[in-house]
């Protein structure tokens, strides 16, 4: 059983066709980077298969089943971009929200729920912050917060929208580590990537999108300079390293 099936999956804003026929599988246990232009729909497919976005065609499976019956086994890291920072809450009680669904109806938080919380915290090296108002950390913090706040759905897949976008070097090396021990344990996570530097070393498999679905599947197979220069069209230059793997300046 793959993690993720999406079969013939169009999405449209305002009759403007988004994503067309995009049919992808995605096995189990991967680091998979969803790689392409701006404007490729790369955003538009994390939030189709968590249903945020109306299909117009198409279908999507999580672990064999539907979207409703699984919803529970996708954690989700947004874009910053997406999240109301000035909303009044501390760094705990944004990472315990990732537990509200091992929680019972009308039922309080654990102490479990909160040690849970805490040790996904230090494994962001955030846990000295746990009573700092959200509002008041640096972006890569704030990042690592929401990674730890995924962290603590204990999901066996993750969907992440840029996760490196604005972090500094050091969160970026920390980001990277936290989702290879994630991917170590089994799960699978599903990132969308702009850096196209980092890809042959951050990821075990890609999907390159614009649009559709032009290539995918393991990195060494698939981000190569024709496939790279296929998807991109004329928005990059594209040459052959010194060691034979494609580097890219993205124009």
């Amino acid at each position: 059983m793959n993690a993720l099936e999406m079969k013939g999956v169009s999405v449209a804003y305002q009759k403007e066709m988004v994503l067309k026929d995009v049919t992808v599988d995605i096995p189990k246990g991967k680091l998979v980077g969803i790689i392409g232009p701006n404007g490729a729909g790369k955003s538009t497919m994390i939030k189709s298969i968590l249903n945020i976005v109306p299909r117009v065609a198409g279908s999507i499976d999580i672990l064999g089943e539907s979207y409703e019956v699984n919803r529970n086994k996708i954690g989700y890291v947004p874009q910053k971009e997406e999240v109301d920072w000035d909303f009044p809450t501390d760094v705990l009680d944004v990472v315990m929200m990732g537990r509200y669904r091992h929680q019972k109806k009308w039922r309080k938080a654990s102490s479990e729920d909160r040690d849970i919380a805490m040790d996904c915290l230090k494994k962001v090296s955030m846990d000295t912050f746990a009573k700092r108002q959200i509002n008041q950390l640096s972006g890569g913090q704030q990042q690592r917060v929401f990674l730890a706040r995924a962290l603590a759905q204990d999901s066996p897949i993750y969907l992440m929208d840029e996760p490196f976008t604005g972090v500094d070097a050091a969160t970026e090396k920390a980001i990277i580590k936290l989702l290879s021990s994630m991917k170590a344990e089994g799960k699978t996570v599903i990132v969308v990537h702009h850096d196209l530097q980092t890809v042959q070393e951050y990821f075990d498999s890609v999907i390159l999108l614009n649009q559709t679905v032009q290539f995918s599947g393991p990195t060494s197979e698939v981000f190569t300079l024709d496939n790279i220069q296929q998807t991109y069209g004329g928005a990059l230059q594209v040459f052959q390293n010194e060691d034979n793997q494609p580097s890219v300046i993205q124009s």
